[in-house]
C-alpha cells in the first residue's frame, strides 16, 4: 500500500483527484526556494479554514440551542486554535507527507505547529473540491466528535434539561423523560421534534436540527410553562 493510500486510509476518505491531496501537503516554502511560481496550499488553506468554521458553527449551533452568538464564539474558538488543529494533524499523521523546501525540512518544518495547522486546513479546502459539503462535513463532525463531546459549556450557556431536571425534582423524584415524536425533511437537513413528560403528563414539545436541541428547546418550552403557573 503506498504512503498515499495508507493516509487516505487514516482519514477514512479516498482522494479521486490526488493531485489536490498532494497540493494540500505542498508549503509555500517549496514556491520560496526556487524563486518561481509554484502551486502550493495556501489558497486551499483559504477554503478550509473557511469550511471547518461553518460546519462547527452550525454543529454548535444545534448543540447550544440557548447560547447566544459570543457564548458560541469562544466555544468554536477553542476548537480552533492553532494547537487545537496542529493536534488533528498529528493524529492523522500529516507531517509525514508534507512537502517542503529542504531550508524547512533542516529546521523542524514537519513538526511546526504552523506548518501542521495550514496543512490540515488545506486538507479540508482539498475534500471540499473533491468530493464536496457533505463529504467534508461527515469528516469535521468524526474527527470532532471527542473534542465537542467534551466541551464544557463556558458561563452563560443555559442547560435548560438540567434546570427542568432540578424544578421537578422539589415535586417528585422522577426524572423528566423524553420522547422521540417525529423527524422532516431531507437527510442533510433534518427537522426533529421531542416531547418532554413528567409523571405521566405531558409538559411540552420542542424542535430542532438534532434530537437533543429538540430536547433542549423541549425543556425550554415547559420551563416557560411551569414558571407561568
Amino acid at each position: 500500500m503506498s504512503d498515499l493510500a495508507e493516509f487516505q486510509a487514516r482519514l477514512g476518505y479516498q482522494f479521486r483527484d490526488e493531485k489536490l491531496l498532494r497540493l494540500a501537503f505542498t508549503h509555500p516554502s517549496v514556491a520560496h526556494e526556487a524563486s518561481l511560481p509554484a502551486p502550493h496550499n495556501q489558497r486551499l488553506e483559504f477554503l478550509g479554514d473557511a469550511v471547518l468554521g461553518l460546519m462547527l458553527a452550525r454543529q454548535l449551533y444545534e448543540q447550544y440551542p440557548a447560547a447566544d452568538e459570543g457564548a458560541l464564539t469562544k466555544v468554536r474558538a477553542r476548537l480552533v486554535n492553532a494547537s487545537a488543529l496542529a493536534a488533528h494533524a498529528r493524529a492523522l499523521g500529516l507531517g509525514a507527507h508534507l512537502v517542503l523546501s529542504r531550508g524547512e525540512e533542516n529546521t523542524g518544518g514537519r513538526e511546526r505547529p504552523s506548518a501542521l495547522t495550514d496543512a490540515f486546513e488545506a486538507l479540508l479546502g482539498a475534500m471540499l473540491l473533491d468530493g464536496g459539503i457533505e463529504a467534508v462535513r461527515e469528516f469535521i463532525l468524526r474527527a470532532f466528535a471527542a473534542d465537542l463531546a467534551a466541551l464544557v459549556p463556558p458561563a452563560g450557556i443555559e442547560n435548560p434539561k438540567g434546570e427542568l431536571q432540578e424544578l421537578l425534582q422539589a415535586r417528585s423524584p422522577a426524572p423528566p423523560q423524553y420522547q422521540f415524536i417525529s423527524a422532516r425533511g431531507p437527510d442533510h437537513d433534518r427537522d426533529f421534534e421531542c416531547a418532554v413528560w413528567h409523571d405521566g403528563v405531558e409538559l411540552a414539545r420542542g424542535g430542532g436540527k438534532s434530537k437533543k436541541a429538540a430536547e433542549s428547546d423541549a425543556a425550554q418550552a415547559a420551563l416557560q410553562k411551569l414558571r407561568a403557573q
